[in-house]
């Protein structure tokens, strides 16, 4: 019985002082003000190196754009013979970071299939010519971006 006494009081206490608490109203802000977008990612390695962001005002694109990327993956992805064998199909989801400069570095598998795909898919980005870097407040800044890569057999 008195487990519970002090189970039920600790509740009734902890209630009265939940509702004690005031919450203060949002702030109304002006809808015309400038956002800035300052979101870096957590650094785990070289703390040498500026922040890296997670967005950006103008993200970092593929020298060409969208269609030019995969056209870069079509032409320079070849489907490992082991993988092929075993009809392993799936996206392998990488991870990287696109330095000031457009060069990727940091490239991580994220979502894995198969280790021979893994290993090809970032063979490729690896060979990835420089991209245009993501821009934040008129500047250059290293941003991690994430990137599907789908690997699928012709079915005959």
């Amino acid at each position: 019985m008195k487990p519970i006494l002090i189970t039920i009081s600790f509740i009734a206490i902890f209630s009265i002082a939940k509702a004690q608490q005031t919450t203060t109203p949002p702030q109304k802000t002006d809808p015309n003000t400038t956002v800035i977008i300052d979101e870096p990612v957590k650094m785990t390695e070289d703390t040498s190196r500026s922040k890296i962001f997670t967005a950006v005002e103008q993200i970092p694109m593929f020298p060409g754009g969208i269609e030019a990327l995969y056209n870069y993956l079509v032409q320079n992805i070849h489907y490992p013979a082991s993988a092929a064998k075993d009809k392993i199909e799936g996206k392998v989801f990488l991870s990287f970071v696109v330095e000031k400069d457009g060069s990727l570095t940091d490239i991580k598998v994220i979502r894995s299939i198969s280790a021979d795909l893994d290993a090809e898919a970032v063979r490729v980005l690896k060979g990835s010519p420089k991209w245009n870097p993501g821009i934040q407040n008129n500047r250059p800044v290293r941003v991690q971006f994430s990137l599907p890569v789908n690997f699928s057999l012709q079915k005959q």
